[in-house]
């Protein structure tokens, strides 16, 4: 295929901001940057007009989109759906989320995203399952009746996708000493949440290889005086990442902004915890037995429970900057870099530089409207 120049940007190329950059793309992968002169005489122009072209957003917890949940579609052709229903957002890699569920469920959604991988769908590069090894104490709205403790062969299942990243959220202190260093010696990230867990519970997890938190703040033990809890820890831990919901209701703008001084840069990512609304006209769907309907942007339950969330990963970014007061290019950065780096792929993704995968995103940084993205490229 020919050369791809887009020409005419405001670069953000994951470090930081440039005038009136053009980058080529050659092979799904950025070949240079810099101004029209080094334009072959052949390539493909793409005018950007001025517009900003930023790494692509990654998203490490994606429950659902355009209008398909993976628990209910655990399918290739699914997992497709809920992929185009984020990349409108600036969405170009993501780990599509098992919420907790059968162990035949758990096996369908593994083999189902092996072969969307295998098939080269845009922008999946592996699997997150949130559970089913919780502590009911902080279920959230997972179903109590499926959360169950880990079985004897679970590392080999959870070892299984040879060809993507496979994350997994669980409760440090419904695990057996020496669970999590095996999970980890076999390239499994391993991410604590839902979980009553106490200081020295997250301190022992840490010590085996604990990777992260999920979604911080929510469904964990908080930060107190005496006993730190899992937020706590989680702030204070300078070799973990934590994922944050950033709209505005799984966590107080105070809270997020209180995180983001504390926790070292570079360590916390924005995630969606996106429900099938994102990208769908439909704001209603239903989990398990239960309704949930996204009202104004928030998803819940009857009852008021937060099920997920109605977040886009370009309203994660413009929220941070407008909620928290956090400058464009951390903004940028937490929704691309720092995902990149957590799962392991900070060597090709998050970054415009020649030799990165040409996964961007362009966008207006007036109205945060998405313009355009490729995917290797494309």
């Amino acid at each position: 295929m020919p050369v791809l120049a887009i020409t005419h940007t405001r670069l953000f190329d994951g470090d930081q901001f440039y005038d009136d950059k053009t980058v080529l793309i050659d092979n799904g992968r950025i070949s240079a940057v810099g101004d029209t002169s080094m334009i072959p005489s052949d390539a493909v122009i793409y005018d950007a007009k001025g517009n900003i072209l930023a790494p692509g957003f990654i998203d490490v917890q994606v429950n659902g989109g355009g209008g398909v949940l993976l628990n209910h579609t655990p399918t290739v052709d699914g997992i497709r759906t809920i992929m185009a229903g984020h990349r409108q957002f600036g969405t170009t890699a993501m780990l599509p989320t098992l919420i907790t569920d059968t162990r035949k469920k758990m096996l369908t959604a593994i083999a189902a995203v092996k072969d969307a991988i295998a098939q080269n769908v845009p922008g999946i590069v592996g699997i997150h399952l949130e559970g089913p090894y919780l502590n009911a104490e902080r279920k959230g709205v997972h179903d109590p009746n499926i959360i169950r403790p880990m079985e004897d062969d679970a590392i080999e299942l959870l070892s299984s996708l040879p060809n993507g990243r496979i994350v997994i959220t669980m409760a440090p202190e419904k695990a057996k000493a020496g669970t999590i260093a095996k999970l980890t010696q076999n390239n499994v990230l391993v991410c604590a949440g839902h979980t009553a867990g106490t200081y020295n519970d997250v301190q022992a997890a840490i010590g085996e290889g604990l990777r992260g938190f999920t979604h911080l703040f929510n469904a964990m033990s908080p930060l107190n005086h005496r006993e730190p809890g899992v937020a706590g820890s989680a702030i204070a831990d300078d070799s973990t990442w934590c994922g944050l919901i950033a709209d505005g209701f799984h966590v107080h703008p105070c809270a997020m902004q209180i995180a983001v001084r504390a926790k070292k840069t570079g360590k916390i990512m924005l995630v969606t915890d996106a429900m099938p609304t994102v990208g769908a006209k439909n704001k209603s769907f239903v989990l398990g037995r239960e309704e949930i309907i996204a009202t104004h942007g928030r998803c819940a339950l009857a009852d008021g429970t937060l099920a997920g969330s109605d977040l886009d990963m370009m309203s994660a970014v413009k929220n941070t900057v407008e909620m928290i007061g956090a400058d464009l290019a951390e903004a940028l950065r937490m929704a691309s870099l720092y995902p990149a780096e957590f799962l392991k792929l900070g060597n090709s993704k998050g970054r415009i530089k020649p030799g990165f995968d040409a996964d961007l995103v362009l966008f207006d940084s007036a109205s945060y409207t998405v313009k355009n993205t490729w995917i290797s490229g494309q």
